[in-house]
């Protein structure tokens, strides 16, 4: 017998696949402005407080309603959807009114309270400049409406069956943001640091280009909303579902400020290493979710509406059989991308952000912190696909247990790295211990759902997920080798044009090799793809 959820994968393969394009051109434009960034900025004091500064509006946004919007509002979106299209239209009016009001206030208050936020997060050992953060902050912190507008409308978008505009409306963002970059070097001067001028024309075109391009992503999601048919209305009041929301949100809440008491501390104590420890830990992780965001993004966006609508029909079977089915896909879709930046990320960081204001010592130090994040990979992603299954069952009190758990092994590894690493070396293991954390929260999150569920079919996930590491691990192996043996041919290479050489080498062979190798073991999981790239070759 075909098992439920493979027979459904072609049409998830194809939602993916939509998803994925889109997702991949806004991956490669953001990988375009984080180069131009580090080649105009570099990986020093002014990117440090760039870099934390920018991360303040997500923060917020994600405290106070992000995280509650991704996490929660497309399981309540489907389950009013399901009761009739007037009901879901009327529930998404509520959301948006409710949570437009809540984000500009708290768009207010951050503001004013800029510089207690970076206060907070740099806290008084670090290395960073903290009038250089606020100054920024303040430019940037109007953000937090359109992040949380773009979140909101995104959740109501998935649910009406529209994928491709908010999987779009980031690139955008990040053509307005090189746009930036391009128009800050063409600005004569520099950013004073000791003092701080809240008026220089190039802190300014940096601060104001930069939130822009979160407003022109949020404006194209208003659009793309209207043309799918939604009319907004102002829906005030006490909704009946209104509790239901509180009860789900409290603990998502939770979990959003347990994560950020996490990035406090990680922040916190990369700030303590050598100049441009922060951003450089920014980058490695940014790069590192590349992978994700592209494929693991896409098919847990496509799967979450089937396992909301089982969990909702508390259909046990179906809601199992597509939660192993995202965990493999996941292995092995992302295991092949992740090993290939563990074993290249020095020679993609030599190549890509050795350039311009940048230099070798601080690229090859954020490609070791590369790899560090990209062991995590797939931990990380089969973690949330973890935590949505939670969320589509009504339980946001296990997701945070175990968020609790992962923050404090985390926490607890950042500080062991500040006691004894060397402060060049603090930004390594800082990246190492959140990718250790997201190993530990995979486990936690199998073992408590199959006290849930019973039976998850570990022995299936087990093995499509060794599968892929054996595959990966011998793609490796000859990418290695290969790399070697052209570097002994070649001769002497300048640092550029050697790393450009092991570049191009392990990309080819460690991304062949292992599928190949996946082929030859016959794994299911490839099925799909393949299935779907033969028809596009006949056509």
């Amino acid at each position: 017998m075909v098992d439920q959820a493979e027979s459904r994968s072609p049409s998830l393969v194809r939602a993916s696949a939509t998803m994925a394009v889109a997702t991949a051109t806004s991956r490669v434009s953001g990988l375009l402005a984080k180069v131009l960034l580090v080649a105009v900025l570099g990986l020093g004091v002014v990117n440090d407080s760039y870099t934390v500064a920018n991360t303040l509006p997500t923060v917020v946004n994600e405290l106070l309603l992000g995280g509650v919007l991704t996490s929660v509002a497309v399981p309540l979106l489907v389950r009013a959807q399901q009761r009739g299209p007037e009901q879901g239209t009327e529930y998404a009016r509520w959301l948006i009114t409710m949570g437009g009001v809540l984000l500009v206030a708290a768009t207010t208050a951050a503001v004013a309270a800029a510089p207690l936020l970076t206060e907070l997060y740099l806290g008084p050992d670090t290395r960073a400049n903290a009038a250089l953060t606020t100054a920024f902050a303040y430019l940037l912190l109007p953000g937090i409406v359109c992040y949380g507008l773009s979140a909101l409308l995104q959740a109501i978008l998935n649910v009406r069956g529209v994928f491709g505009t908010p999987a779009w409306a980031p690139v955008v963002n990040n053509l307005v943001v090189i746009t930036t970059v391009v128009v800050y070097a063409l600005v004569p001067g520099a950013i004073s640091t000791h003092p701080v001028r809240m008026g220089e024309p190039k802190l300014l075109v940096l601060g104001i280009g930069t939130a822009l391009g979160i407003t022109a992503q949020a404006v194209i999601m208003v659009v793309s909303l209207r043309r799918s048919g939604f009319r907004y209305r102002w829906r005030w009041g006490w909704d009946r579902r209104l509790s239901e929301f509180g009860g789900l949100a409290g603990w998502v809440v939770l979990y959003t400020l347990v994560s950020q008491a996490g990035m406090v501390v990680i922040t916190r104590v990369t700030s303590q290493g050598t100049p441009g420890s922060v951003a450089t830990f920014n980058y490695a992780w940014l790069l590192s979710q590349v992978p994700y965001g592209v494929l693991g993004v896409s098919l847990l966006t496509a799967l979450m509406p089937r396992i909301s609508k089982a969990a909702a029909a508390e259909d046990t079977p179906a809601f199992v059989a597509d939660l192993e089915l995202g965990t493999r896909m996941s292995s092995v879709l992302l295991m092949p991308v992740s090993a290939l930046l563990v074993v290249a990320g020095g020679p993609l960081a030599v190549a890509f952000f050795s350039l311009g204001a940048s230099d070798v010592a601080a690229a090859d130090r954020l490609g070791v912190a590369l790899a560090a994040a990209a062991a995590g990979v797939v931990p990380f992603a089969i973690t949330m696909l973890q935590l949505r299954a939670f969320y589509a069952m009504h339980d946001a009190r296990t997701p945070t247990w175990i968020n609790v758990v992962m923050v404090a092994v985390r926490s607890g590894l950042c500080y062991l790295v500040l006691a004894t690493a060397d402060p060049r070396d603090l930004v390594v293991g800082v990246t190492a211990a959140m990718s250790a954390s997201f190993v530990v929260g995979a486990v936690l999150g199998h073992v408590w759902l199959r006290r849930r569920l019973g039976r998850l079919r570990t022995r299936s996930t087990l093995a499509g997920i060794g599968r892929s590491v054996l595959a990966t691990a011998f793609g490796c192996a000859c990418s290695t080798a290969v790399v070697a043996a052209a570097r002994s041919a070649s001769g002497p290479l300048g640092t550029t044009a050697d790393a450009w050489l092991a570049l191009v080498v392990h990309t080819v062979v460690v991304l062949g090799v292992s599928v190949a190798t996946l082929a030859l073991l016959r794994a299911p999981e490839l099925a799909p793809a393949v299935e779907r790239l033969a028809r596009l070759v006949r056509r």
